[in-house]
């Protein structure tokens, strides 16, 4: 049996039901089961690492990092921000590399998304994990600090 694997929040703010986030994908848990946060840093912030491992895809608004184990956490940079092509993200890692759990891995302004009319929300996903083995470890509608626990996955 792998060990229970802890995820933590890769951006300061406040934690929202994966179900709330206005994109059917996201909202329908289609891709796996997590929380959101939407940020509320309006001078542009770092995201870390949710868990230690290998970048494994890498674009300016979104990664996913899978452990050693198997299990990969998707980190997406708010809606529809794709269309951004890129502009307002910094990326600090390349795809491949391995990083440790709380790394700085991009670094955004969610105020510039917001202001281009778009959802700066932040979805937290286990990938294909069963509902079942993803449990919330922080508050909905609760305060998170980038770094704090966010969900225990077993």
């Amino acid at each position: 049996m792998r060990a229970p694997l802890t995820v933590l929040v890769p951006v300061t703010g406040r934690v929202v039901d994966v179900s709330e986030v206005d994109d059917p994908v996201f909202s329908a848990g289609l891709v796996g089961p997590g929380l959101a946060v939407e940020p509320d840093d309006e001078q542009g912030c770092d995201v870390v690492a949710p868990i230690t491992g290998t970048v494994v895809k890498l674009h300016p608004h979104a990664f996913v990092v899978q452990h050693e184990d198997g299990r990969a956490v998707l980190v997406h940079l708010g809606i529809n921000t794709v269309q951004l092509d890129g502009a307002g993200f910094t990326t600090h890692v390349a795809q491949g590399n391995r990083v440790e759990q709380g790394a700085v891995l991009v670094s955004w302004n969610p105020a510039q998304v917001r202001a281009g009319g778009r959802s700066a929300v932040c979805p937290v996903v286990a990938l294909e994990a069963e509902p079942s083995a993803v449990e919330a470890a922080a508050e909905v509608g609760g305060w998170a600090y980038c770094g704090d626990e966010l969900l225990a996955w077993a």
